[in-house]
């Protein structure tokens, strides 16, 4: 049971930029590999444990505070993971040990909380990248070198799965599977799902000798090995939870556009992905492509991914640790103008890469989310393709005085629905404006709010189905709004003092960066 703030954000304040969408995927990748944004905190007793599960706590509270909507939480790492498997062992990240059991399961912890903060919560998935060969003998017998020896290949100084063998995409699946059916996940994320760097020198050749069809160049079959794979979990995830989305994290360039080389470093001919075809076959949801990049290797190539969604969506990940003086030291307006055009193209949203670089608000990002992007919430963009039935509105909605200063909002709850309340000095609430979402996605039929802090405001309830599809309005008769407009104290813009406004951000000063970071 939550006690939620009201915001001057959800009284009329417009962003100086831009007016902000109603439905807008705002999502951060949050990195567990050597716990690079979590967890700091090794799990060994039961005081470090509390600590690592409050360090989440902590770090989802802050984006809630700037209205980021989905986190992908990186779940399978490096051949390991961060939930009890009977097919790969625990990340080092969680103990300090593989295979170590830090007691508690931190993917149905991390999916609870999210929920919680009306956040969607995407179980992130590295796939063809095992580990580094040094650590090899670390993993233990459970590791897939030695369960699948068969399937994995050296390349450099790391293990992969080889793509073109049919057992890599049953393992695959079934670590997909397993996360699917045991966990209320609201999406599952590809990373890697393509052949590595420098893939000339990948060593298949047997493998395309055995298996590629024949006058088959090894570039086209590569390429429908990956997207076999993709195939494959898109139908097995659907089958199981049709809501369940799936997406991935393709390299930003797609291939070369007639005026803009990618030189030499795109998705489809580089590494192999097909991105834009798994939107035009179905076989994606989202796709979250890794544009790193400005200028020229910017703007044209967001436009490219912008002109061939094929009616889904298109989120692309920008990368805020070049923002870091240890890093390119980006200026912030080189993001600022970045998010304003992905808005202006009508993108799905924006994902940013990776959460440290936000938290601890580097050149003032986080501030500017905040304080001006993000100044509203807002609901995630609905998968219209996979579901367009309008789900039905709350029933039985009542007002109770729970004490001196808290009010509620209840109504009766329905299995599969999440809620959204919206707020506003206007009756009836009209809820197809971004400024007057005050939460979203509620996992309960109940809103606590202060009643001195909510004076003057009408309130509206509506229902959302897993699918992201929203219900009508339902308008709440609220005792604070009944309180007489004169008796309101209003600052010099119109809105009312002493609500409460979301706390700064924690942490603000600039760390050193780190140099792990997501190719």
């Amino acid at each position: 049971m939550l006690l939620l703030p009201l915001g001057t954000k959800a009284q009329g304040l417009v962003s100086q930029w831009q007016e902000t969408p109603k439905r807008e995927l705002r999502a951060v990748w949050v990195t567990t590999l050597n716990g690079l944004d979590w967890p700091r905190t090794r799990a060994t007793s039961l005081f470090t444990r509390q600590r690592q599960q409050q360090e989440l706590r902590d770090l989802l509270d802050q984006l809630q505070a700037a209205n980021i909507n989905t986190i992908l939480l990186q779940t399978r790492v490096r051949g390991s993971v961060i939930y009890p498997s009977k097919i790969e062992p625990w990340d080092i990240c969680l103990t300090g040990q593989y295979g170590a059991d830090p007691g508690y399961n931190p993917l149905a912890f991390a999916i609870n909380e999210a929920h919680q903060r009306g956040m969607e919560l995407h179980a992130w998935v590295v796939t063809i990248p095992c580990f580094k060969t040094a650590v090899a003998k670390q993993m233990g017998t459970n590791s897939v070198l030695r369960r699948h020896p068969d399937l994995c290949i050296r390349h450099g100084e790391q293990y992969y799965l080889d793509p073109g063998k049919p057992g890599t995409a049953d393992y695959l699946a079934d670590i997909c599977r397993e996360i699917v059916e045991n966990y209320d996940i609201d999406g599952i994320h590809f990373d890697y799902i393509r052949y590595p760097e420098n893939a000339a020198s990948f060593a298949d050749n047997a493998t395309f000798k055995r298996y590629a069809q024949k006058g088959q160049s090894k570039a086209l079959w590569r390429r429908d090995n990956i997207t076999r794979i993709v195939s494959r979990i898109y139908r097995e995830t659907h089958a199981a939870k049709p809501w369940v989305k799936v997406s991935s994290s393709p390299v930003g360039k797609y291939a070369d556009l007639s005026r803009y080389s990618s030189r030499g470093w795109n998705a489809r001919d580089a590494v192999h992905q097909d991105a834009e075809g798994w939107l035009r076959n179905g076989v994606h949801d989202i796709l979250f492509p890794m544009m790193y990049f400005d200028g020229v290797h910017f703007y044209p190539f967001a436009a490219d991914w912008q002109e061939q969604t094929a009616g889904r969506q298109v989120a692309p990940g920008l990368g805020i640790y070049f923002l870091h003086p240890q890093e390119k030291n980006w200026p912030l307006s080189t993001i600022q103008r970045q998010l304003s055009y992905l808005r202006q193209l009508g993108l799905a949203g924006q994902c940013y890469f990776r959460s440290k670089f936000l938290t601890e608000n580097v050149k003032g990002l986080y501030d500017f989310l905040r304080d001006d992007f993000y100044a509203f919430p807002a609901l995630v963009p609905a998968c219209t393709w996979l579901s367009t039935e309008t789900p039905p509105a709350p029933e039985g909605l009542q007002t109770a005085v729970v004490s001196d200063d808290v009010e509620e909002l209840t109504w009766n709850h329905t299995a599969g629905l999440r809620y959204n309340i919206y707020a506003s000095r206007h009756w009836p609430v009209d809820v197809s404006k971004a400024e007057n979402l005050v939460a979203t996605a509620l996992p309960e039929p109940q809103f606590r709010y202060n009643r001195f802090e909510a004076l003057g405001l009408y309130f509206a309830v509506t229902s959302m189905d897993r699918f992201g599809n929203e219900s009508t309005a339902v308008q709440a008769n609220s005792q604070a709004a009944t309180v007489s407009r004169q008796r309101l104290q209003l600052d010099a813009r119109g809105h009312v003092k002493g609500l409460v406004v979301r706390p700064a951000a924690k942490g603000s000063s600039n760390k050193k960066s780190g140099k792990k970071r997501k190719k």
